[in-house]
């Protein structure tokens, strides 16, 4: 998400204690905003894999408001007031097909800038715990599955539900991914194995796409973020000029979301692979490789924090909500940051 510079936002940022002093605070399920209308998963039920929110706004309410789930080639508007979810139309993204069936983009982040939305794909090996994927027999739907993955949808909208125009799509970002020597080898990679997928995405000075890696992590301890012009990505460009940020989130810590607040870049960070692991928030001026612990989260195996939206600065701090994957339509919970 961008939202307009505001330099008292970024001194509190700043300001906030590290979190090494601040004992966490458990994100309980019953602080849990409820959702009125249905969040859409899987066959049309109700959602278990929300994966990622951003806004057209940056601060108060109502709020126009877009939602994904990995499972699906789509993603869905909502309505966010203080303390409620109201789902809407859902938005068709792509429309990729295997023998006949259709291939999800396993969308993993989204972001919002000049009236725009971008929906960010994983890039990477199918998820695939039970290894029923052979690589020799199912090559080919492997490849299918990636390429579907391998995309950046972007479209206007006026914040209204449901209204969306000039969706646009581009693969570009792999063919950077490929370009970058520190990448290449763990492009198409399971992610047990430390394979490459992508969980986040902001938008910085309405001109840089930041894509977060939730792997590869980089010497057990070196979460990856990439920065691309976005004109690059969807331009005409035969160049793509690109910067490799190593972010120290902690051992075996990837991106699990990322998003524009002021003029920094707050970080959620989890365990690269699957299983236990801690949780926690940063924030990063998207320019260097130094980052502020802000808050630590703790782990619970059935709740997996995958969305992040700033929801504004309050007197005692700042606020965030924290979407989570493998829950009834997300849990969406506010989460107090203390100065």
């Amino acid at each position: 998400m961008t939202i307009a510079r505001t330099g008292w936002i970024a001194t509190l940022l700043l300001g906030l204690v590290m979190a090494s002093g601040v004992q966490p605070s458990p994100a309980a399920a019953d602080d849990a905003w409820p959702v009125k209308n249905k969040l859409i998963g899987k066959d049309g039920g109700k959602s278990k894999d929300v994966s990622g929110i951003a806004c057209t706004t940056a601060d108060g309410f109502p709020r126009s408001c877009l939602v994904i789930d990995d499972n699906l080639q789509g993603a869905q508007f909502i309505e966010l007031t203080d303390g409620k979810l109201v789902a809407g139309s859902p938005v068709k993204l792509i429309d990729n097909t295997f023998n006949g069936k259709a291939l999800e983009l396993d969308g993993e982040g989204i972001a919002f800038s000049k009236r725009q939305y971008y929906v960010i794909g994983s890039h990477g090996h199918p998820r695939d715990k039970d290894h029923k994927l052979d690589p020799k027999k199912d090559a080919d739907k492997i490849r299918a599955r990636i390429a579907a993955s391998s995309q950046i949808v972007r479209f206007r909208t006026t914040g209204a539900d449901g209204n969306a125009s000039g969706i646009e799509r581009t693969g570009q970002l792999r063919e950077v991914i490929a370009a970058e020597p520190a990448l290449l080898e763990f492009m198409d990679i399971r992610l047990e194995k430390n394979g490459l997928t992508i969980e986040g995405v902001a938008i910085k000075d309405d001109r840089t796409l930041l894509a977060g890696f939730r792997g590869p992590v980089l010497n057990d301890n070196r979460a990856v973020v990439l920065s691309v012009e976005i004109d690059a990505l969807f331009g005409d460009r035969k160049s793509t000029p690109h910067r490799l940020f190593r972010l120290p989130l902690g051992d075996n810590r990837g991106v699990r979301d990322l998003a524009a607040f002021g003029d920094r870049i707050l970080i959620l960070a989890g365990p690269g692979a699957d299983g236990p692991g801690a949780y926690a928030i940063y924030s990063w001026d998207g320019a260097s490789e130094t980052v502020r612990l802000l808050k630590e989260l703790p782990f619970d195996p059935k709740r997996k924090p995958e969305g992040l939206l700033p929801l504004g600065a309050t007197s005692a701090g700042l606020r965030v909500l924290i979407v989570f994957d493998s829950d009834k339509e997300g849990t969406p919970t506010p989460i107090e940051i203390p100065r």
